[in-house]
């Protein structure tokens, strides 16, 4: 199965898109020990966990400092950086007080209190946290895991491992699909993190070959999301050095 390089969806996006409003640095030997002066995040731009967090950021209007992590030159390999974050994952977001908060769907809660983009009652944090667990438990193992490995080579598309992740992407755009039928966003009834952090990786599923046709809620709640004030769609596609045995990381 041959893979597409963009749905129609992500290339209207991008031209609607802006640019963030963080500036980017690269990492250096010193960035990990920098007094933090404004809020700082660690960034991979292929990864659409960090592009969850630049997104509502952008959207936020929040201005930012974003350190450029290559996680496949061994940036996250250091002694350094385990100290920032053991778990050796991107994104990591530095407070203006020096605490840190990994995983994406935290750092988007932290980001969305006190915002619209967060239900401000109990049962509507509820739905959105149903969403943020679904969108790690299923949306992206399954869709975004197997753009990764099919993009970077670490799967063969006609494989039995591919083609259960694409049948695990299928069972989630069902879900997705079926959900939005008749409501416009997944949680509260308006536009939230639940919908960034599924968004994130769903939109760019037909890089993994997946045909998104079949499901016309969810590819109208595409195009509701690009149409959302704020929005930039700046995820980048993966740089040769990700594919397998091609770089220093923890996918080997």
């Amino acid at each position: 199965m041959g893979l597409r390089r963009r749905s129609r969806v992500r290339r209207s996006s991008r031209r609607r898109g802006r640019r963030p409003r963080g500036g980017l640095t690269k990492l250096t030997a010193g960035s990990l020990d920098q007094a933090v002066t404004q809020l700082r995040l660690y960034d991979y731009a292929a990864s659409a966990n960090c592009y969850k967090v630049r997104l509502l950021l952008a959207q936020l209007g929040r201005d930012y400092e974003r350190v450029a992590i290559d996680i496949f030159d061994g940036d996250t390999l250091t002694d350094a950086f385990e100290q920032l974050n053991p778990h050796r994952s991107t994104p990591v977001l530095q407070l203006e007080d020096g605490r840190v908060l990994v995983e994406s769907n935290a750092i988007l809660w932290y980001l969305g209190v006190g915002t619209p983009f967060l239900p401000g009652d109990a049962f509507g944090q509820a739905e959105v946290a149903r969403w943020l667990v679904y969108e790690q438990t299923d949306v992206m193992p399954m869709i975004g895991g197997l753009r990764f490995r099919l993009i970077t080579g670490r799967l063969d598309p006609e494989g039995e491992a591919a083609e259960a992740r694409r049948g695990g992407a299928h069972e989630a755009l069902t879900i997705i699909d079926g959900h939005l039928r008749d409501r416009p966003f997944l949680a509260a009834g308006r536009y939230t993190i639940a919908d960034i952090a599924v968004f994130a990786y769903s939109h760019v599923a037909e890089e993994a070959g997946i045909d998104t046709s079949p499901y016309p809620a969810f590819r109208a709640w595409l195009e509701r999301i690009a149409a959302q004030p704020g929005f930039v769609d700046d995820l980048e596609p993966y740089p040769p050095n990700a594919s397998v045995l091609a770089g220093r990381s923890t996918y080997g």
